[in-house]
């Protein structure tokens, strides 16, 4: 959490990108997503990934957590004054594997599907925030790529899982 909060840091002030310092971790090809909220009530402010895993963990990580603060379009740009009052999590992504949709796990599972030149993903926590059964996670995740709530139940769509580690600041 820190890359990534020293990362927006630096994108707000326009200062120098940070150097990623530690451990071996951070040199491992991994996707990543990083979510913003606002620290009072937990209201969603941004949440950018890559699911890719062809780049650097710290480099992801610092680029995904700029992303999220600046180009969700979703919602206004972050400010650095607002910037001490928003909490960050990051989500380290496993490999996508593809999966019958009825073995799709609630609250273990992030989601991914693919139908008709769209996509979209869910991370494994969203359901769990929202209450929603299997049925509604696919659903959830078709309309998140653009697509007819049961699409994911056509044969040529692609369902796919992946788990997620998730860090938050306390």
């Amino acid at each position: 959490m820190t890359l990534a909060r020293r990362s927006i840091e630096a994108a707000l002030s326009g200062g120098p990108k940070p150097e990623a310092t530690g451990t071996s971790a951070l040199r491992r090809r991994q996707g990543a997503f990083v979510t913003l909220r606002r620290s009072a009530g937990g209201e969603l402010r941004g949440c950018v990934g890559l699911i890719r895993a062809d780049t650097p963990l710290a480099e992801v990580v610092s680029h995904v957590a700029v992303a999220a603060a600046t180009s969700d379009g979703r919602f206004d740009p972050v400010t650095a004054a607002e910037l001490p009052s928003l909490s960050i999590d990051v989500s380290l992504l496993s490999p996508l594997v593809a999966i019958r949709p009825e073995e799709v796990r609630v609250g273990e599972h992030g989601l991914v599907i693919r139908c008709a030149g769209c996509q979209g993903l869910l991370l494994p926590q969203v359901p769990l925030e929202h209450g929603w059964d299997r049925e509604t996670f696919l659903e959830r995740t078709c309309l998140k790529a653009g697509l007819p709530a049961g699409a994911w139940r056509q044969p040529e769509a692609g369902v796919f899982a992946f788990t997620a580690e998730v860090f938050g600041e306390e």
